[in-house]
């Protein structure tokens, strides 16, 4: 993709050529009489360079080409701006060119400009260019490469209007690009918006990015050729390639680290592409056996994707003293990671599928939260929802959810349906009964136990992370509230010190002791991390008391036993698993899939061959009691000879 205007000088038969090149099977006749018509409509225009208008459509059309685009997707980039700009009635369009290729320019104009001023006007907008999205993605890929070259010659508008709309891109543009998964279009659109709005940074990291590159340039070298050394000694196929970080990635690190530019050295990343997903396993084993690990660093976006789809393994190593990222990935992996969503419709213009369908439901969902809020508060709410990062989590029948980070199981349950949400009594994770606000994690199964007799607390708007489980829950809370409005004094008093109590006794630990056998004493007033003790009574069952309580006193001492308050990240410990395996096509996916299912964090890995045999080496950051069935499970997997266990 060009990062300046290759495509303004082109003829329609240099323009038709690049086409051809990106797209064998490509409608030529049909673009050719786009390119044609939008020439004619566009005469006599010019854009605020002075350069032709129709200059503009070339480029539109040519970026959409180099995404290897449909047919109708490049005519209608061509064509994109004529209902708006020119005297061109959408019966004309739909006469010449059909009824798809109109609807496509139909949706790009009821985009407009977005007023920063407006807060009702722009917040319209916003709903349109998600609902236009939803309704065909191909109006967001051409409104994509539209802003990509509007911001390209960005430099011949007033400073006022290179801060309006530098900002509009990096609030809205950048975030959907990325949630589509389109990293290459994302990267460049971000540095651009820093050399319009801190133009002074911009210049100066550009400079010292280009003397530290060239510093590095032997060091990177090096690394390279000692990594495909170790790859082609196991007979493994791969591409070894230096990958130069975008400059707005560098300058947030340095921003959100409080870091000065010589303290960042990772300005160069290690990108590995392999035909398999088996080879991507084995390189791991590989570069963790010949280098150390950094920990924390290990990532498996194979076994567990980005909600965007994005695929691949990184992890950091040590390099003669000095950290070096790594990627690791397949050919396809690759494509999908530059180009997103725009890789699934390559060479097509109708076709989509259930993954597709995934990859909007997103935006689907903001719609839906957001149908309520006005103006600021819908613009707030949706950048807040476009920068998240996400998870995705499933059913126990198998269908994907996509939650924000650190969502709980009432998230879940809201997200499914309202009315599961409002009787929901107790959640099942990876088969496990958790607390309501354990936090969900990719790859977990979550199953909702209901009640008709649950309904939500006050306590769960503490405990949930997403504007619609907030929202819903509000909204059952007033509608108990005008039920509890016709009950009697004492069974609202009785309703309220139970929603209470389930609140409170969900965050201690209870050393063993059940639930049902627990209750908040009647005579003190305990709050989350106050300091607490438990009484227990002959009949077995346990009251917290306040440690300030004044009965505590009167109570015999030896009934009284020590508690304290859940933390809010369980512990984990390292482990380490030494898993004997006879090799196979898929053995280390299939081994990585169950270690991601049971959301342990991956340190390191390593390898050592045996004869036949070869030794995986895992270090893991895991709950004790989650060891067992993660053990269990992996000595489950076909071809696994033996598994060890040591922990630290």
């Amino acid at each position: 993709m060009s990062k300046e205007s290759e495509a303004t000088s082109m003829d329609k038969e240099d323009f038709l050529s690049v086409v051809i090149k990106n797209n064998p099977n490509a409608d030529t006749g049909l673009i050719s009489r786009a390119f044609d018509f939008s020439r004619e409509a566009h005469r006599g225009q010019k854009r605020a360079s002075g350069q032709e208008f129709f200059s503009h459509a070339v480029e539109v059309g040519y970026i959409l080409s180099n995404l290897k685009l449909g047919s109708h997707t490049v005519a209608s980039g061509l064509l994109h701006d004529v209902l708006e700009d020119t005297s061109i009635k959408q019966e004309t369009i739909r006469q010449l060119f059909g009824d798809e290729i109109l609807h496509l320019i139909e949706g790009v104009t009821k985009i407009k400009s977005i007023n920063l001023e407006a807060p009702d006007a722009r917040a319209e907008n916003l709903r349109k260019v998600l609902l236009a999205t939803t309704k065909d993605i191909r109006v967001i890929l051409i409104k994509l490469a539209d802003r990509l070259h509007n911001m390209r010659t960005l430099k011949h508008l007033p400073r006022e209007m290179q801060l309006s709309v530098s900002r509009e891109t990096l609030d809205i543009y950048v975030p959907i690009a990325y949630k589509l998964g389109m990293y290459r279009i994302k990267s460049e659109l971000e540095d651009l918006c820093l050399r319009y709005m801190h133009p002074d940074a911009y210049q100066k990291l550009k400079d010292m990015i280009s003397k530290k590159l060239e510093d590095r340039e032997k060091e990177v070298e090096g690394v390279i050729r000692d990594i495909k050394g170790k790859i082609d000694e196991k007979g493994i196929n791969a591409i070894v390639v230096g990958r130069a970080k975008h400059f707005y990635s560098i300058y947030k690190k340095m921003v959100k680290h409080k870091k000065r530019f010589e303290d960042i050295y990772d300005l160069l990343a290690i990108r590995i592409i392999t035909k398999t997903v088996d080879d991507c396993y084995r390189i791991i084993g590989i570069i963790h056996s010949n280098w150390s690990p950094l920990p924390g660093r290990f990532k498996d976006y194979i076994a567990t994707p980005k909600p965007n789809m994005y695929q691949s393994i990184h992890t950091d190593i040590m390099y003669e003293g000095k950290s070096v990222e790594v990627q690791i990935r397949t050919f396809e992996m690759h494509y999908q990671a530059d180009d997103g969503i725009a890789a699934h419709w390559r060479y097509k213009d109708t076709e989509r599928d259930k993954r597709f369908d995934r990859r909007i439901s997103w935006m689907k969902q903001i719609l839906e939260w957001s149908s309520s809020e006005q103006g600021k508060g819908f613009i707030e709410n949706l950048k807040i929802d476009l920068f998240k990062d996400e998870i995705i989590v499933f059913t126990p029948k198998g269908d994907p959810i996509i939650l924000p980070e650190g969502a709980t199981p009432i998230d879940f349950a809201y997200e499914v349906h309202t009315d599961i949400g409002n009787h929901c009594k107790g959640v099942r994770v990876n088969g496990r009964i958790v607390q309501l606000d354990h936090e969900l994690h990719s790859g977990d199964i979550v199953e909702v136990i209901t009640s008709r007799s649950s309904m939500p607390s006050r306590h769960w708007l503490k405990i949930v992370r997403t504007n619609p489980a907030k929202s819903k829950i509000r909204q059952a809370l007033g509608i108990a509230a005008e039920h509890s409005r016709l009950q009697a004094p004492q069974d609202r008093e009785a309703e309220r010190a139970e929603q209470s109590q389930e609140g409170i006794l969900s965050m201690i630990n209870l050393r063993g002791i059940k639930p049902s056998n627990t209750r908040l004493a009647g005579c003190c007033t305990v709050a989350y991390d106050d300091p607490i003790v438990g009484y227990r009574a002959k009949d077995g069952k346990l009251a917290v008391h306040n440690r300030h309580c004044g009965r505590i006193r009167e109570l015999g001492e030896s009934r009284f036993i020590s508690l304290g308050w859940e933390d809010k990240k369980n512990g984990v410990n390292t482990t380490r698993l030494d898993v004997e395996v006879i090799d196979r096509v898929g053995l280390l996916a299939d081994i990585f899939s169950v270690i991601s299912e049971e959301n342990a964090n991956v340190v390191s890995v390593n390898t050592k061959t045996v004869k036949e045999k070869f030794v995986l080496s895992f270090e893991l950051n895991t709950p004790p009691e989650k060891v067992k069935w993660l053990v269990d499970r992996i000595r489950g997997i076909r071809n696994v000879v033996r598994v060890e266990v040591e922990q630290t």
